[in-house]
């Protein structure tokens, strides 16, 4: 997959996987990660499907309708990828916290729905349940901030709730905040996701 890669200034930090998107590439979220945490390693990758010339991370049948089969594929794609990456870079491989956008906030939620130990924790801007009517690995211990719009015209505010429902059940602690700007990225959820990492 297609990467960038930048080594952080202390090992004991996690890697921040960054997940762009629709429309997206890696280099779209770097300036979030130099947010969060500039000490940490960053794993920022770009989506292996095109949409009309836009890269995502899976297909879609419509607006907010996934092409599950595809979903499926591409998860387990990028989970095989994380562990070549962790592999040839170093780092540890049960230490990586997703930071994901949209697109990328789908594809970061659906790691954790099919997988136990990809992530250890996701912040999920404006994210959608990926995928219903499974039964979720045991996410105890898993951390998850998903931020929201109250007037999202993408992703309807109740795809949050079910989303923060869906992961507490299977055991992860969720923090769910909301804006009130749509779908767009805020100066103000990054700001409070960032006081939310800071704390875990």
């Amino acid at each position: 997959m297609k990467h960038i890669f930048q080594k952080g200034n202390d090992q004991d930090k996690p890697t921040l996987l960054l997940l762009h998107g629709t429309g997206g590439t890696e280099q779209d979220l770097l300036p979030l990660a130099e947010k969060i945490d500039s000490d940490a390693n960053v794993l920022s990758v770009r989506g292996n499907i095109l949409e009309n010339g836009m890269p995502r991370f899976f297909k879609r049948l419509a607006e907010g309708v996934f092409d599950e089969e595809d979903l499926i594929f591409r998860t387990k794609e990028l989970n095989e990828f994380l562990n070549e990456a962790a592999e040839k870079y170093e780092f540890d491989r049960n230490n990586i916290i997703a930071i994901g956008y949209s697109n990328g906030a789908n594809i970061a939620s659906s790691l954790m729905f099919h997988y136990k130990d990809a992530l250890r924790a996701a912040i999920l801007h404006h994210p959608m349940v990926p995928r219903r009517g499974i039964d979720l690995p045991d996410l105890t211990g898993k951390h998850v901030f998903i931020a929201a719009g109250t007037n999202d015209p993408i992703c309807p505010a109740q795809e949050s709730e079910d989303l923060k429902s869906l992961l507490e059940n299977a055991g992860a602690r969720v923090v769910l905040h909301w804006e009130s700007m749509g779908h767009q990225l805020t100066y103000n959820e990054v700001e409070t996701a960032g006081k939310w990492y800071k704390s875990l």
